[in-house]
């Protein structure tokens, strides 16, 4: 059988080894030149896409065109593939980081204050302690990783850190990813092709700081490992090294398992596909996560499982419910829906590529068998859960290793047999290397470079559009910062979502009430009367505690954008609080206002 690896070279010519550093010079230099002169201070609704320097587009179409070419090159090293994927990631994973002077996503503002939750009681509480933040502790282990890596390093947070974990996580699947695709294949043009597809199309925004990021790499870790060494060649060579490898993947599908509620799940369905094979007709890695999983769900997950079994097993066979988004989930304006659209295209362009690749690449698509069934192992759980409306995200994540491999087979030449190429040879129609070679410039060298130059361009307003949602300014975290500094044990925090920095801020000791959450009839009364209807349900607050009504830029944007309350309609709940007596400013800036409830009897502080 031949592979892509045996066809010849796209390049040749003096100098070859070393052209392939010129592009990529010219594009992290674009890109240098570009984090210089973008100005972030005024994100409109299309995100960072608007913001970012002409040079920044250039620097990455640049890059694409470098890569395409050197990695068609059979000649060429793969170290220069790789140099241009770690190029990518750099522009994709780490220009956020590099631009905003504070992290993004408010999850991950959340996931800081669990941290810091975790070495301030020094252990893990229950739901009469912390109420619904005690499912955190009941997966606990990537928050206690990360405060032993907080305390390991020093640093007073999670947040001098956490704006660089996009990356960090992103280079966390480059072993595994790797690991996958030679299991199928030796050719470096189809392994870092599709590297730098799983890449492109990994637009979810699941990267950030959360334990979904680290489960997810250990996911694809597992599959690494249950694909190479848990075949039926690999077990004919020594049962003793099968038992090492199950001790590693033991140790993975743990940390895996404390650590997020979905992940087991979709590494089940994935083992559990490939007993499907012949190849993996293996049942310990299946019956060894299920063990696992179960024995977790019935201690320490418990509390929470128990509470949520009944919505869990209602939401079982119902795909139109579990796929569809709920209230405050609907794009509105312009940007939001272009952004959405981005995305869309760019999951179904390369879905749709590899359904091209699998009906195209006969002989790989009996080679990759086993991960053409990894790829569609996780369509059934859309029957499972809705997972907070996000399980579509989820699925389209957990597809993507075997997606990704097919929709960069659909861009390469066709594999054959190597009965195939004797009996061309036999006819005269076989590959002559001077016709092949005059053929570089074709319809296959940039058809397929347009499509791979289209899906890189389209991951930035897919992965970074929402940026006016998921960027804080250092006035938002600096107006919410005072409110905790002041506020005391048995205060309640209103606002519109949860859509700001520090969010979940001592929600140990202080309570939090966003009204957007609420039934949409109470929002509406709170349209209608504003600063009545607040004053009525932050009434109740006992001392020493206090009422506090926090408005910021992220809850505006969050709101608009996601089809909740537009601007006019907060700004008159704002000017309404604060014409009202029964309210007291206490602190506003540029990105947001504070107020507090004034208290009847004694004196206002």
């Amino acid at each position: 059988m031949t592979d892509l690896s045996d066809l010849p070279p796209a390049w040749s010519g003096r100098g070859a080894q070393a052209w392939p550093g010129v592009p990529l010079l010219v594009a992290l230099a674009l890109w240098a030149y570009a984090m210089r002169h973008t100005d972030v201070s005024r994100l409109d609704d299309y995100g960072l896409v608007s913001a970012l320097h002409p040079a920044f587009w250039a620097g990455l179409a640049v890059l694409t065109t470098g890569f395409w070419f050197t990695v068609r090159d059979a000649r060429r090293a793969a170290a220069w593939s790789a140099a241009y994927v770690l190029g990518l990631l750099v522009m994709e994973r780490a220009t956020q980081a590099v631009l905003y002077p504070t992290p993004l996503y408010a999850w991950a503002w959340k996931h800081e204050a669990v941290i810091d939750h975790l070495l301030t009681a020094g252990g893990l509480q229950t739901a009469d302690q912390v109420g619904d933040m005690a499912v955190y502790d009941q997966w606990p282990g990537f928050f206690a990783a990360q405060a032993a890596l907080q305390r390991l390093l020093g640093v007073d947070s999670a947040a001098m850190f956490m704006a660089w974990w996009p990356l960090a996580s992103s280079l966390m699947l480059l072993l595994p990813l790797l690991l996958i695709y030679r299991t199928f294949t030796e050719d470096r043009r189809l392994i870092w092709t599709s590297v730098w597809l799983f890449y492109v199309a990994n637009w979810v925004g699941q990267d950030y700081f959360s334990p979904q990021s680290v489960a997810y790499a250990l996911h694809v870790g597992v599959l690494a490992v249950v694909l190479r060494r848990f075949g039926r060649s690999a077990v004919r060579r020594g049962r003793p090294r099968q038992a090492v490898w199950t001790v590693v993947i033991t140790v993975m599908i743990v940390a895996i398992v404390i650590s997020h509620q979905l992940t087991p799940g979709m590494l089940v369905v994935c083992l559990l596909a490939l007993c499907l094979s012949r190849r993996y007709r293996d049942w310990v890695p299946v019956v060894t996560t299920v063990v696992i999983f179960l024995v977790w769900c019935l201690t320490a997950a418990l509390p929470f499982l128990s509470a949520a079994m009944p919505d869990m097993i209602r939401s079982i066979g119902d795909v139109g419910a579990n796929v569809e988004t709920g209230y405050g989930a609907t794009p509105t304006g312009t940007g939001a829906i272009a952004t959405s659209w981005a995305a869309r295209l760019l999951s179904g362009s390369v879905l749709l590529l590899a359904a091209v690749g699998v009906l195209r690449q006969r002989v790989l698509r009996h080679r990759a068998w086993p991960l053409l069934l990894v790829a569609a192992a996780p369509l059934p759980m859309f029957a499972a859960s809705s997972y907070g409306s996000e399980m579509v995200f989820r699925v389209l994540l957990f597809m993507l290793p075997g997606a990704a491999f097919f929709a960069a087979a659909a861009l390469l030449p066709k594999v054959r047999t190597l009965a195939a190429d004797a009996a061309a040879q036999e006819t005269g129609k076989g590959r002559a290397p001077g016709p092949a070679t005059a053929r570089r410039w074709g319809i296959g060298t940039w058809v397929p470079l347009a499509a791979l130059l289209g899906g890189t361009l389209a991951f930035v307003p897919a992965y970074s559009g929402k940026d006016r949602i998921n960027y804080f300014p250092p006035q938002e975290v600096a107006l919410v910062r005072q409110l905790f500094d002041q506020a005391p044990d048995g205060s309640l925090v209103v606002a519109a979502n949860r859509n700001y920095p520090d969010a979940y801020a001592s929600y140990w000791s202080v309570d939090h009430y966003w009204f957007l959450d609420d039934a949409r009839s109470h929002v509406d009364r709170i349209v209608r009367s504003p600063a009545a209807t607040l004053a009525r349900d932050m009434a109740g607050v006992e001392r020493p505690g206090r009422a506090y009504f926090l408005l910021t830029q992220g809850q505006l944007a969050n709101s608009e954008m996601n089809g909740q309350l537009d601007k006019a309609q907060l700004n008159r709940i704002q000017r309404s609080v604060a014409a009202s007596p029964r309210f007291r400013l206490v602190a506003e800036n540029s990105a947001g206002w504070l107020y507090v409830l004034k208290q009847s009897g004694g004196a206002e502080r």
